[in-house]
């Protein structure tokens, strides 16, 4: 019996204990409609500018410090913002073709945090798996996150997911022609 009544007492005590713990992990959910991706891709004689949609996306939080997350971005949504009339559909239009990201049959793209380490106030270092045409890579960049928003600035290779158009790592005698390896992209999120 006294065994019983110790055993009912641990029981009411973790019960108890449990009721007022409070729950130290969060999920941030991403507002699509407030958060922006800009993109950047350089040439040998210049550069073109736009911005990409995220589809979701949420960050990953323990007792307030970044631990996490995952986000899809629409690919079909690529816009060029350098460039008006003609010019502006037409690169789009090629951005979206097979030549690059051949959003017709990978209509998203995927990055997925796999390890963050803290390295400054609000500061991240994140490794993820990022997922474009159906091939996944690591990549490592650098998060900021302060209270209702996170920045982050990714440079990426194109060519790591099959997308060699123009590049002189793989092609000889582009001369002008030749478009760089890495694009950039820089995200500025805000929490919903």
């Amino acid at each position: 019996m006294k065994s019983i009544t110790k055993f009912i007492t641990l029981i009411a005590f973790t019960f108890a204990a449990l009721s007022f713990t409070t729950v130290d992990k969060e999920k941030k959910e991403i507002s699509e409609t407030n958060s922006n991706i800009t993109w950047k891709g350089y040439k040998v004689t210049g550069s073109h500018a736009g911005t990409i949609k995220i589809k979701s996306g949420h960050l990953d939080f323990d007792k307030g410090r970044l631990t996490g997350g995952a986000f899809t971005v629409d690919m079909t949504s690529i816009n060029v913002t350098d460039l008006s009339g003609g010019s502006k559909t037409q690169l789009e239009g090629h951005l979206k073709s097979d030549d690059f990201f051949g959003v017709a049959n990978h209509p998203t793209a995927q990055l997925t945090l796999t390890k963050v380490k803290a390295s400054g106030e609000n500061s991240y270092e994140a490794t993820g798996d990022i997922t474009i045409k159906g091939k996944t890579e690591v990549i490592t960049f650098t998060i900021a996150v302060f209270k209702d928003k996170a920045n982050a600035s990714l440079k990426i290779d194109r060519t790591k997911f099959g997308v060699k158009y123009g590049s002189s790592s793989f092609f000889d005698g582009l001369k002008d022609k030749a478009i760089n390896d890495e694009f950039d992209l820089v995200a500025e999120l805000k929490f919903k």
